[in-house]
């Protein structure tokens, strides 16, 4: 789920920005310091958007920066267990395929794909069911359901989502049309 937060913190202006307009020197430092960062509690950080209020700088002894309190706004995404997401096939494995969601991978395992037999076909990057013959490779666009979230680090790569393509509605977009037409039909 996305969400605009609005953060009070205290960012250190170093003396090289000190000819910078103040909003916009904090604006870059916290975007050196936050974007990109997973906070347990509210998500990942994509963007710091703007920079509302910077206070009077202060001067601790012996360091050259300024210390300022901003109130900035950020735009965040947190994976929600059972949030249906929708993303591209960007490396698959015997085990199972990764989907780019947004800012995170997540893996579909293998026997999370489809309500089928799958085989990995390793030369050609690509699973197969061998029942319905439905095919999955890289690039493929896919609707999947977040089923397991494991958060360890602030660093978004060290933490784990866990997909399933195997429920009514979910799958490639080309599968989900597919029976669609067939539901119609039948």
């Amino acid at each position: 789920m996305y969400k605009l937060l609005t953060v009070k913190d205290v960012v250190r202006i170093p003396p090289r920005m000190f000819t910078m307009d103040p909003k916009e020197a904090a604006k870059i430092v916290l975007r050196e310091t936050y974007e990109g960062i997973y906070d347990k509690d509210e998500g990942v950080i994509l963007a710091v958007l703007d920079v509302h209020e910077i206070s009077e700088g202060a001067i601790v002894p012996g360091d050259g920066a300024t210390y300022h309190e901003v109130i900035f706004d950020v735009l965040v995404w947190k994976p929600e267990m059972h949030e249906v997401v929708e993303g591209e096939v960007v490396d698959v494995a015997p085990y199972g395929a990764f989907i780019r969601i947004g800012p995170m991978d997540g893996l579909v395992h293998i026997s999370q794909l489809m309500d089928d037999y799958v085989v990995f076909d390793e030369k050609n990057k690509q699973f197969l069911g061998k029942e319905k013959k439905y095919l999955l490779k890289l690039g493929d666009e896919v609707r999947a359901r977040i089923i397991a979230i494991s958060v360890k680090s602030r660093i978004i790569r060290e933490n784990k989502i866990g997909l399933t393509m195997r429920q009514p509605g979910l799958g490639k977009f080309e599968w989900i049309a597919k029976e669609k037409r067939k539901g119609e039909a039948g």
